[in-house]
């Protein structure tokens, strides 16, 4: 007899405080360009309202980005992000990979957006960590799905970040707190991505396609 196979149990419900911790957390995994000490203030004023297990991560972050020189903390961020490839902000290449399915999720990204009333900016991708929190964070109900559709990309990125002793790692661990815990399928799922990594066909994401997030075989998990 085959043994019946868990699923997880996502629950998309969402707290008062769950906007702002989702707000925080965008400004913080956004590039750090001259705007960025005025984000960090106010997330920082923001993390202090927020409960213990999201707020602590994300003091350790503004911590540390207060006391890193701007051009540093910038070098940091394209090292990280732009050039460690396990370490992608980018959730759909998590799930589909460099395919044609990947174009599909964006797309599917940006009907959403769209049907909320919401609109991107001409530089930002749909699939970009810090764009779907800014999402949720203004219309949470179909944000914490995305959220929680992602959660396998999203831990898998928080492994990343933590094996490479990333600062953004503790941003990481914060939208963690705000998300039902791993089980069933999306255990599986990390552990998949983890030993498999994405999908590899390198075709049909025109008009969405980010060339520098390119696949690396995983073995043994993030590195």
């Amino acid at each position: 007899m085959k043994a019946m196979k868990r699923k997880s149990t996502r629950t998309a419900r969402t707290e008062p405080w769950h906007p702002h911790a989702w707000q925080a957390q965008s400004l913080l995994l956004s590039y750090p360009d001259e705007q960025f000490a005025r984000c960090l203030a106010l997330a920082g004023r923001v993390a202090r309202t927020l409960p213990d297990p999201v707020a602590r991560p994300l003091l350790s972050f503004t911590a540390h980005a207060e006391r890193t020189a701007p051009a540093d903390l910038a070098a940091a961020y394209v090292a990280t992000f732009d050039h460690r490839k396990r370490c992608c902000p980018y959730l759909t290449y998590y799930a589909h990979g460099d395919t044609r399915k990947r174009g599909i999720g964006l797309l599917r990204l940006k009907q959403t957006y769209t049907a909320a009333g919401w609109s991107l900016g001409d530089d930002e991708l749909p699939d970009h960590l810090a764009v779907v929190l800014e999402f949720a964070a203004t219309d949470p109900a179909p944000g914490v799905r995305l959220l929680t559709e992602h959660r396998a990309g999203l831990e898998l990125l928080r492994l990343a970040l933590n094996d490479e002793d990333s600062p953004w790692a503790h941003v990481l661990d914060s939208v963690s707190a705000t998300l039902p815990a791993l089980a069933g399928d999306d255990r599986e799922a990390v552990v998949r991505l983890a030993i498999e990594g994405p999908p590899e066909e390198q075709v049909g994401l025109d008009p969405y396609a980010s060339p520098v997030f390119l696949p690396d075989p995983v073995v043994g998990g993030p590195r």
